[in-house]
């Protein structure tokens, strides 16, 4: 009797990876610099019960949205790679929004740019549900106003040591994006504004773009 043929395995859609920015607030104290972060609820489909910065997709609205300052010249070339200067406007224009609608603190309102500076990309691995394009952006705290008074989206928000940060059990991307932070931080001004080269992950490599 004759083996029928196997069938092909249908493999599933690829899902497109949506275009996001997270913000991280740096804050200066005598012990070292500390970070803004915050826990994801278990009730969320990406990431859940992970310590994150905040941060979320853009939406049609930050695409046309006009800041009270743009962004540094820098920054917007960083941004734009991969990227128009509509987007590029926009993933700042999202972040300073989810920063207010997760912790209560903005940038101004419309939102000042121009302190904000580029760290890093991480694109989430093919093959996942859900997935995100998401620079990593870096503000000094004393860029931002108002009280911190989280929406309930970000448990334990607070402020992390980067060492207190780095000894907990982060996300894998969340730990590489935070020594990232560590080398920015050595740098001065003039050597992170001359940057040309800037680290991105794809498929949980990284690499320089």
């Amino acid at each position: 009797m004759d083996t029928p043929a196997e069938l092909p395995v249908a493999r599933p859609p690829t899902v497109r990876a949506r275009h996001a920015a997270s913000l991280i607030i740096v804050r200066p104290t005598p012990q070292g610099p500390s970070v803004l972060m915050g826990t994801r609820g278990a009730g969320h489909r990406f990431m859940p019960n992970r310590l994150v910065f905040p941060g979320g997709g853009v939406e049609p609205a930050d695409l046309r949205a006009q800041p009270s300052h743009p962004l540094r010249p820098d920054t917007e070339a960083a941004l734009r790679r991969g990227a128009g200067l509509k987007l590029a406007t926009g993933l700042a224009i999202a972040v300073a929004r989810e920063l207010e609608e997760e912790t209560g603190l903005t940038l101004g309102t419309p939102p000042r740019l121009d302190r904000l500076h580029y760290l890093c990309r991480a694109v989430t691995p093919v093959g996942q549900p859900i997935r995100f394009n998401a620079r990593f952006l870096v503000v000094e705290d004393d860029a931002v106003i108002g009280t911190l008074a989280g929406s309930g989206e970000l448990e334990n928000l607070r402020y992390y040591g980067l060492d207190e940060a780095l000894a907990l059990d982060l996300a894998w991307v969340t730990r590489k994006v935070l020594e990232h932070l560590q080398a920015w931080l050595a740098m001065t001004p003039d050597q992170r504004a001359a940057r040309t080269t800037f680290p991105i992950c794809r498929n949980k490599v990284w690499k320089l773009e």
